[in-house]
């Protein structure tokens, strides 16, 4: 496994950088279209003369010769063993409006997976697609390079309505190792806006999911599930995932930093209060629930939003939640917060719901975490006796924090990746087996015929029963000969290894 396909974070772009593989993409829509030509019978009086048939014959000869060119070409290319490669785009090299235009659903991967393998006329034999916020990726197997990467583009082209010019701006094309590699720093999340976010290893997964019941096959399969536990083992032998790196993470991480501190309990115990019921407190909510946080006051203006995000956390985490709409009743706000040991702020208010005069006779610990921008807290409560209070300033240390960290993580994540990626590339290996060996076989033959045929002039003193015992003796030497060497092209471990070319010569002929 070659290292340097780990060292890049963004992947090749076509039409910016040298290419991995040769790549055949039409230029325009136009040099892409098949010209049939008009093959309805003519009138009998417009029927060509005998002297104008030339032509035609000629034609039919050179599609003959064509269609046998094909044959030869595909009976080639069965000799090639299938593999990896990817082309996509993704938020390194895309714009969002680029992105959005080859969007898919999940539940239409698999149908868009069928329509690439189909509408490529045999270049591309198992394919995948992988569609997020943030990529559009199609995994898939081959045998030509030039070919599959050609057909797929046009699949892609045709889909996205983009002329061809503009998506070659936007695409990228991995061959291989560097395919491989790619499909398992996305999984371990090495490739993602925000280094090891967990939510890409689970699209991975779905995808994977989605290659066995659909268009995958056997080596494409392979690579999707290489990629979801090679990402899985990422995370667990990595610090690669840990640390906030979002606000409405950090928000949280730094409550439960705090606590003992500032409030002379863990986070468990500590009554905890939310101001807003807009994406950021369902960010917050999230993270909360997934660290065991089992209730707490949601407090809105109006009341159905917040009931409806009540309802969905109780379904899918067991987080029960109080809401209290105040209908802009202040003081109804307020008698909360005397209850609460912990209140997070994140409403769309332009002036401060929390002011010093709100909490002055406030007699026991509280904490303030004011996620909003403009802020929901008035500074000047952090002055307070019994106070702490916290902004988005103290959050994005947190975050910048962890952030390095995960960086200094990369380093050993890619070393786990190019481990699990050479076990991938070593059983990659093993698939050119068999067309190989039956190459070896028949050119030992050929090589053997040969020299029987020179050889005739001086056995024809030899009875047939002699020149038979000599013909199966040349059989037997090559085939003896042979034995070693097909018996290591076979070996999965020997394809890995990093051996040298006299090792391997002496692993072959067993020297």
């Amino acid at each position: 496994m070659s290292a340097s396909a780990f060292t890049t974070t963004t992947p090749v772009v076509v039409g910016r950088v040298q290419q991995l593989a040769a790549v055949a993409i039409p230029r325009t829509e136009e040099s892409a279209a098949v010209k049939v030509r008009d093959v309805s019978p003519l009138p009998l009086s417009k029927a060509p003369k005998l002297a104008d048939v030339s032509l035609p014959l000629d034609r039919a000869v050179a599609d003959e010769e064509d269609d046998e060119a094909k044959r030869a070409r595909r009976l080639a290319a069965a000799e090639k063993p299938l593999d990896v490669f990817v082309v996509g785009l993704s938020h390194h090299n895309a714009e969002v409006e680029t992105r959005e235009k080859l969007a898919i659903p999940e539940a239409e991967w698999q149908e868009a997976a069928r329509d690439i393998v189909k509408s490529s006329d045999g270049a591309v034999e198992e394919a995948a697609v992988l569609s997020t916020c943030n990529r559009f990726e199609v995994y898939f197997a081959a045998r030509d390079a030039r070919a599959g990467f050609a057909a797929t583009s046009k699949y892609l082209q045709s889909r996205s309505g983009l002329p061809m010019s503009t998506l070659r701006e936007s695409l990228f094309m991995l061959s291989y190792e560097h395919a491989t590699a790619h499909a398992l720093r996305v999984a371990a999340g090495l490739d993602s806006l925000v280094v090891g976010e967990g939510q890409i290893l689970a699209q991975m997964k779905q995808c994977y999911a989605h290659a066995i019941e659909g268009s995958g096959g056997k080596v494409t399969t392979r690579l999707l599930n290489a990629a979801v536990a090679s990402g899985k083992r990422a995370r667990d032998e990595t610090d690669i995932a840990k640390g906030a790196v979002s606000i409405s993470s950090a928000a949280y991480e730094l409550a439960a930093q705090r606590a003992m501190d500032d409030l002379g309990k863990p986070l468990d115990r500590a009554e905890v209060l939310v101001f807003g019921a807009g994406k950021m407190t369902r960010l917050l909510l999230t993270h909360m629930a997934a660290h065991g946080l089992r209730k707490c006051v949601l407090i809105n203006r109006s009341e159905p939003r917040a009931r409806a995000m009540a309802d969905e956390f109780k379904e899918s985490h067991g987080l029960e939640i109080e809401v209290v709409a105040t209908g802009g009743d202040a003081s109804l706000a307020m008698s909360r917060v005397e209850d609460a040991d912990l209140v997070f702020t994140s409403t769309s208010s332009e002036s401060y719901v929390l002011t010093p005069k709100d909490l002055e006779a406030r007699q026991t610990p509280l904490m303030l975490v004011d996620i909003s921008v403009p802020r929901n807290v008035d500074p000047a409560c952090d002055d307070l006796e019994n106070v702490a209070a916290y902004d988005v300033d103290s959050l994005k240390a947190v975050v910048a924090r962890n952030t390095a960290k995960r960086r200094r993580e990369i380093v050993a994540a890619e070393r786990l990746l190019e481990e699990d990626a050479a076990d991938f590339r070593g059983w990659i290996a093993t698939l050119g087996a068999v067309p190989a060996i039956t190459q070896l076989q028949r050119k030992a033959e050929e090589l053997r015929v040969a020299e029987m045929k020179r050889a005739n002039a001086k056995l024809k003193h030899l009875s047939q029963r002699e020149i038979e015992a000599v013909e199966r003796l040349s059989r037997g030497i090559v085939s003896k000969l042979l034995h070693g060497p097909m018996s290591a092209l076979r070996d999965s471990k020997e394809a890995k290894a990093q051996r040298s070319p006299l090792g391997l010569v002496r692993k072959m002929f067993q020297l």
